[in-house]
């Protein structure tokens, strides 16, 4: 999550509620019991710096791919370092970089976006390139969102990542901003928490990221997806139509902000 939507989600999911957090820690041992016993240790000197004893402990530490016993040895197929399938866009399994003949792989396993629309939309590709129409997945327009409240969803670049792709391809990144508080339909829903983040190119105006965070970020975040897919620019979707009062509004008014800013 990038910075300023981190801050403002803390603000709003988290202060508000009797949560505690810790940031910069690990879980260096978990002891079974009843108390459960942490032991927390920093993350540079992985000393103990805190022992916390609680009723239950939740162990979430991410996915590793179930790629093995598949038989992918037998034809010469050798896992990426973190035990992944290796593919191209076209969804293709590649054997010391090339394509492997009609070998194709989708989902998880490939260690790309590890999510349920992305493994849909690379089991579309794989099969319209073995129907010999080609087509690649564009992860860049592929669109992720939190479930929390308000919820948190986003697209394409990060501001950072867009920074330095600017500089690698000689171009300026600009940012535009809206928020939940002036748009008339989170008003009249009572949760103007929020804001709408627009990353774009300031020469042609093309979008190259979005975040949200606020009412049905997750439903909106698909506009400024589909713009990114088709590489549309600021320019154009400032002059698109959107129904009032809808929430829709508020990326509408984050694209006329960055039109009017230039």
């Amino acid at each position: 999550m990038i910075p300023d939507i981190a801050k403002l989600a803390q603000r709003i999911l988290i202060a508000p509620r009797d949560i505690e957090t810790r940031v910069g820690l690990l879980a260096k041992t978990v002891k079974p019991g009843s108390p459960v016993v942490i032991e927390l240790a920093d993350v540079k000197t992985k000393e103990v710096v805190e022992v916390l004893e609680v009723d239950a402990c939740l162990v979430a530490t991410g996915r590793i791919p179930a790629t093995k016993d598949l038989g992918l040895e037998t034809v010469g197929i050798e896992l990426d370092r973190r035990g992944f399938i290796p593919v191209n866009d076209q969804m293709q399994v590649l054997i010391d970089g090339q394509p492997a003949p009609h070998l194709w792989a989708i989902g998880d396993a490939t260690g790309k976006m590890m999510l349920a629309h992305a493994a849909s939309a690379q089991g579309i590709v794989a099969v319209e390139n073995m129907c010999d129409r080609p087509r690649q997945v564009d992860y860049r327009s592929i669109p992720a969102a939190a479930f929390t409240h308000p919820e948190v969803s986003f697209v394409g670049m990060t501001e950072p990542a867009a920074v330095e792709l600017g500089k690698a391809e000689g171009f300026k990144v600009a940012v535009s901003r809206s928020y939940f508080k002036g748009n008339s339909k989170a008003l009249a829903e009572g949760e103007t928490d929020g804001v709408a983040k627009v990353i774009y190119r300031e020469d042609t105006g093309e979008v190259l990221g979005a975040h949200i965070i606020g009412l049905h970020a997750s439903d909106l975040i698909q506009e400024a997806a589909n713009a990114i897919a088709q590489r549309r620019s600021v320019n154009d979707l400032a002059y698109l139509v959107h129904t009032h009062p809808t929430l829709s509004e508020v990326l509408d008014e984050a694209y006329k902000r960055a039109v009017t800013a230039h």
